[in-house]
């Protein structure tokens, strides 16, 4: 099995390199290329996810429908469209980048550091009934409504991930 590896960037957002990715997340984290992805089935509605425990960010956290990291030399959208098949078991349609300059960083309470440009995606799961996500990347779905899931986010009455928090406000508007 290979080594899954990270795209580094500069600050201006240019590669400058690789990394493995089980190495990249730390207090230190450096800047990397990632993304985030939110799937509406076709009355809509948004599939949110619940990360699994293993993971090494943000271990049992509802956040939006994927994320991932591009490989050395993929095309974004051809990354998001592998790690939803990956993690989520579902073929996407209508796949179009919503928030091309998305970036962020975020610290957990342990100290480790997310530390991405992380252009969102929306597209359509033309079968919303035919998931089938990979227990080590997705313990829980469920598909909310959209407007009630932005408006119980942006009010705080929902916790998602730190990014997830971050990108609703833009998405909100751009969708």
């Amino acid at each position: 099995m290979s080594v899954e590896r990270v795209v580094l960037l500069s600050e201006a957002g240019e590669p400058i390199g690789t990394a493995p990715k089980a190495e990249v997340h730390h207090a230190n984290t450096p800047l990397h290329l990632a993304f985030s992805c939110y799937l509406f089935d076709p009355q809509g509605r948004l599939l949110i996810t619940q990360r699994a425990w293993s993971k090494r960010t943000w271990p049992g956290v509802w956040t939006n429908s994927c994320c991932g990291h591009p490989a050395p030399e993929e095309p974004a959208a051809e990354a998001v469209s592998r790690r939803v098949s990956q993690e989520l078991g579902a073929e996407i349609t209508d796949l179009r980048v919503v928030l091309p300059d998305f970036r962020y960083r975020a610290v957990m309470d342990d100290g480790v550091v997310e530390n991405e440009i992380c252009p969102v995606y929306a597209a359509t799961c033309p079968q919303p009934d035919v998931l089938s996500p990979d227990p080590s990347e997705v313990v829980e779905h469920a598909w909310v409504d959209w407007e009630e899931f932005c408006a119980d986010v942006l009010a705080g009455r929902r916790e998602v991930s730190p990014w997830c928090r971050l990108q609703l406000p833009e998405l909100a508007r751009a969708l």
